[in-house]
């Protein structure tokens, strides 16, 4: 089987052997080939020692020089070198605590998590998979390379890469290995929250992230990932609008959204709070009032914990607060004060988060509501009328000027005279508003 190498990566293997070495494209940049995806990089390994590897190549960084990993630099375009190696112990469950040199490629390709990733190529030598990894990418399967349970002890991060992996392929997990996941599920635990953070985001915005996140709930390392979210499992919510309970109407929803992280996470987290704020009438009916409040908090506490950025946090609490917006018919004012509150850029992904909620309900068709919300939005945005304090034709330093004290007073002041001007734009005049101004003063 002949594959595709590109020119810098058959120049680094070709410079390796010319050299006295051997040399293969390693890893993911194989797999993805194999199944005609673009690799996203080229990973290289050679039986060339670090300093071997700095000798040959004039360009080179030693970002990983402990562990054999040297980047060779062409044309400012980096590619990982690494030297064949053995694992010694991973006392952490995450790093192994030395590693070995050796001038066994299978050696090296036997250390690796699974047998997908465990897969080499030259253009001299073809494909070198001594653990059948070309099978599992026929069959769709993901299988760890030797025994599982040793695997996922040497690096727990495996056990989510392995769903990740599942998820983003569209392929199984191996019996074996799908038990030692559950086994070991405990061992989560050892893994940063910034590395579980970013397998997370990929499963998020894959295909289908409900496989995903079925997965990690039936391993059990989602009650160590996310547990607030195992509170929805099993849920009913005894509701004539829903026919599910929180956790499948979660998941459902989280299907129909757009692939935009942000988005995806507010999908997630949107009922989150339900089983916190469920209560039940006298007639027997469920109702969850303040869910999209609480379940904002909830979500920023996870998320803070999961150590997202600020701004996705913001976005994504902004989102499930404001989810139920709308579910009424809606003044014009109260429209605008609804793109305030939401951003003009957060608007378009309330709407897809709406659509996606009544999708995952028991009347999955009527999205009604929503659309004539949405003109109503796009209405007022034609317009270009005023929505922000920014766009009030005065500011703080105008205030100051008509005797305000700087301060908390300022910014409470502008606020209410934006709520005049968002009643009625014909008022946002600097005389009209520092006249309001000075009678509020």
């Amino acid at each position: 089987m002949n594959i595709n190498l590109p020119k810098d990566v058959n120049y680094i293997i070709d410079t390796l052997e010319s050299n006295g070495y051997e040399a293969f494209a390693v890893g993911g940049c194989v797999r993805d080939t194999l199944l005609s995806k673009t690799p996203m990089d080229w990973d290289i390994t050679t039986n060339a020692l670090a300093e071997d590897i700095i000798r040959i190549f004039p360009h080179t960084i030693p970002t990983g020089i402990k562990h054999g990993t040297i980047t060779v630099m062409l044309d400012s375009n980096p590619y990982e070198v690494t030297t064949y190696r053995i694992d010694g112990e991973y006392t952490d469950n995450r790093h192994p605590d030395k590693v070995i040199f050796t001038n066994s490629l299978t050696k090296d390709l036997s250390r690796r998590d699974f047998t997908i990733n465990a897969m080499a190529y030259n253009y001299k030598s073809g494909l070198q998979d001594p653990f059948n990894g070309q099978l599992d990418l026929k069959q769709n399967t993901i299988k760890c390379v030797g025994a599982a349970n040793l695997r996922f002890k040497e690096d727990a991060l495996r056990m989510l890469r392995a769903v990740r992996f599942s998820t983003q392929l569209e392929f199984s997990i191996e019996q074996n290995t799908f038990e030692a996941i559950k086994a070991n599920n405990l061992l989560i635990k050892n893994v940063s929250q910034e590395r579980i953070q970013v397998e997370l985001g990929k499963i998020l915005v894959s295909n289908k992230p409900s496989n995903g996140i079925l997965a990690l709930q039936e391993t059990h390392l989602l009650q160590h990932i996310i547990p607030e979210l195992t509170q929805c499992v099993g849920f009913e919510q005894h509701n004539p609008h829903h026919d599910k309970d929180v956790f499948i109407h979660t998941m459902m929803v989280l299907d129909n959204t757009p692939k935009n992280l942000p988005l995806r996470l507010a999908a997630l987290f949107h009922d989150i709070a339900k089983p916190k704020c469920f209560s039940i009438d006298d007639k027997g009916i469920g109702h969850f009032y303040m869910h999209h409040i609480e379940g904002s908090v909830i979500a920023e506490n996870i998320l803070k914990r999961l150590k997202f950025d600020n701004h996705t946090i913001e976005k994504v609490c902004i989102l499930i607060k404001e989810h139920m917006s709308g579910k009424q018919p809606m003044k014009p004012t109260a429209v605008k004060k609804l793109i305030t509150r939401v951003g003009i850029d957060n608007i378009e992904d309330l709407f897809a988060l709406q659509i996606a909620d009544i999708k995952g309900g028991k009347t999955s068709d009527d999205t009604s509501a929503v659309i004539k919300l949405k003109e109503k939005v796009h209405e007022i945005l034609e317009k270009e009328l005023p929505l922000t304090v920014k766009d009030l034709a005065v500011n703080g330093s105008d205030l100051i000027n008509i005797g305000y004290k700087k301060g908390k007073e300022i910014g409470i002041v502008l606020n209410k005279l934006l709520d005049v001007v968002l009643e009625n734009p014909e008022l946002n005049t600097s005389e009209q508003l520092l006249e309001f101004a000075k009678q509020l003063h």
